[in-house]
């Protein structure tokens, strides 16, 4: 298999005032990163042109600023659906390894992401001035909440990046997740600067929230029931929301994997304790 870009089964095209309003519902949703229906429209494109039906563009990617990003799962899927293994060798809040290989490409390939590594990587983010204006200062990317709740998802999305970009690039058109974007965005604290900005300060970046991480966290119901509701609350949705609704489905899902986990579980757990009632079994030769 030659290393060309990965081109999916075409779906029946879609005409373009259809994607027109499907764009306005997703914008309206507010899930995703996508901040109005023309950038939602554009990933549709994106998505038809690559032979997909255009609603997947807002399951497989974000805006971060003014740029399309894929989602580090999305590009796991296709990675392995072109013919690519990825073995997980290190997997904590701390340091994740995975070994990546693909038929196109002679040897395997371990990308390892540590913390440490992360704490490295500074970015410039808009700031505050105490006397008025706002002016960059530099950040690390670990300072973010989304690293300081969910580490070991953050790592995981670089390494999976950077071992697809290494291994089998054509699978990614371009595309890096939205965890490597790194776009100012607003922050609030006190900045060292010679006086005030009086420059008009640009508007600031929206950050994609990515609930689809912070639903897969969960492993209680009960925690996933009193998150969903403190959301809804907090937002001020009503129960026909459209983003209330969609989160709602994707809470149920979960629920189902944290019973079919716990049903798992408890199956080993009722094997084991069979075992151990049989007591000790003597070989048929030995006398009774």
């Amino acid at each position: 298999m030659s290393n060309e870009m990965v081109i999916h089964q075409s779906a029946p095209l879609v005409p373009y005032q259809d994607m027109e309003r499907m764009a306005a519902v997703i914008a309206q949703s507010g899930l995703f990163g996508v901040k109005n229906p023309t950038q939602a429209l554009a990933l549709m494109l994106l998505a038809q042109a690559e032979g997909m039906h255009p609603v997947t563009a807002a399951r497989d990617y974000h805006i971060i600023g003014t740029r399309p990003s894929m989602k580090a799962d999305t590009m796991l899927a296709r990675f392995q659906f072109s013919g690519g293994k990825v073995e997980w060798t290190a997997y904590t809040e701390k340091e994740v390894t995975g070994v990546f290989s693909h038929p196109a490409s002679p040897n395997k390939v371990p990308v390892t992401w540590t913390i440490e590594q992360a704490n490295k990587i500074v970015q410039e983010v808009w700031a505050d001035n105490p006397g008025g204006g706002r002016t960059k200062v530099k950040q690390k990317i670990t300072d973010k909440d989304v690293w300081k709740h969910y580490p070991r998802a953050m790592l995981r999305a670089r390494v999976i990046s950077e071992g697809i970009r290494t291994v089998y690039p054509g699978v990614l058109s371009g595309m890096y997740t939205p965890e490597e974007e790194t776009d100012p965005h607003e922050v609030q604290g006190e900045a060292e600067t010679s006086g005030p900005n009086t420059a008009p300060p640009p508007p600031p970046e929206e950050i994609a929230r990515d609930y689809d991480a912070e639903i897969s966290q969960f492993n209680d119901k009960t925690a996933l029931r009193t998150w969903l509701a403190e959301q809804r609350k907090a937002n001020g949705w009503k129960p026909d929301h459209p983003v209330y609704s969609t989160l709602k489905a994707a809470c149920a899902e979960r629920a189902q994997a944290i019973d079919a986990d716990a049903a798992k579980l408890a199956e080993g757990q009722a094997a084991d304790d069979f075992d151990a009632g049989l007591g000790p079994v003597k070989d048929l030769g030995e006398p009774a």
